[in-house]
């Protein structure tokens, strides 16, 4: 099985960032095929790239500016079997690579996705964030499987597609998830949300994957660790997943929403508050958040 791996950049700001990402790719125990750099619209950060990285492929995002056009160009250059993408701001544990291609034996896997732990800037969790809400800041939550599990969508910045699938499928959308204007305005997302299941409507016997031992850290900023940015953030998934349900219907846009809403968030609140009963004041802000 050869895998490409995929890291989509904007922005000069993360260089230090990307350059730990690609280093936690070089150290995987099992290889990639290849490394993609997928540079959208900064012609200065892609001589850099390629100037720093001669032994990648780095190439300027093909289609409109954003993400989602940024994951296409990776898939269509790309010539492994698989293709996985990491975020600019993330690091890969050794055996993400490894992890991810396991998923891959099962039968009708077109898709896997890994888990998302925080590393947060602050040095540590603050005491007020629900774990319910850790999908604010791109990493895995509370309420999601602790073992493989099949999944309806993966996040995208811990997934691994089969490459003619992603081809196949037409691709991700442009018109929903980050772009110019998302990063500009609201952050955001569901890009592969919708991606993933327009892909098991066009062929419902595919599968998708939850495989936790694929374990990357999310980098989360001093400023994504405040309630506005959570609050701003809830706010922009919220116009995504109206996107998203135009986009394949409210049916299965909405099918795992409707779950999260109403039994995972109403036990957050109680552990919350039971957390605040037996000491914990934190708890009361995890519960009101």
């Amino acid at each position: 099985m050869k895998t490409s791996v995929v890291i989509c950049v904007y922005t000069e700001e993360r260089w230090d960032d990307i350059r730990e990402a690609v280093e936690s790719v070089r150290a995987q125990r099992r290889a990639p095929h290849e490394l993609i750099l997928v540079v959208d619209h900064n012609p200065d950060l892609r001589l850099k790239l390629k100037h720093e990285y001669p032994d990648a492929i780095v190439v300027a995002n093909a289609h409109d500016q954003g993400l989602s056009g940024g994951k296409n160009t990776g898939a269509e250059i790309a010539t492994g079997d698989i293709v996985a993408y990491l975020d600019d701001d993330a690091v890969a544990d050794p055996g993400w690579l490894e992890a991810l291609e396991e998923g891959f034996q099962q039968p009708g896997t077109v898709g896997v996705g890994g888990r998302t732990s925080p590393l947060w800037a602050t040095g540590r969790r603050p005491r007020w964030f629900p774990h319910e809400f850790d999908w604010t800041v791109g990493c895995s939550y509370a309420g999601m499987p602790v073992r493989r599990a099949r999944v309806r969508n993966v996040m995208g910045g811990n997934a691994a597609f089969r490459r003619d699938a992603v081809t196949d499928a037409g691709g991700f959308r442009s018109g929903i998830g980050r772009s110019v204007q998302g990063r500009k305005s609201r952050p955001l997302g569901c890009e592969e949300t919708e991606f993933c299941i327009r892909l098991t409507q066009r062929s419902p016997e595919a599968v998708i994957w939850y495989e936790p031992a694929a374990l990357i850290g999310h980098k989360v900023s001093a400023q994504r660790s405040r309630f506005a940015y959570l609050r701003t953030r809830c706010y922009a998934e919220g116009l995504s997943k109206a996107l998203v349900a135009a986009s394949v219907g409210a049916g299965d846009g909405l099918s795992s929403e409707r779950s999260y809403a109403t039994r995972t968030l109403p036990l957050g609140v109680l552990r919350g508050l039971g957390a605040a009963l037996r000491g914990d004041l934190g708890g009361l802000g995890r519960a009101g958040a």
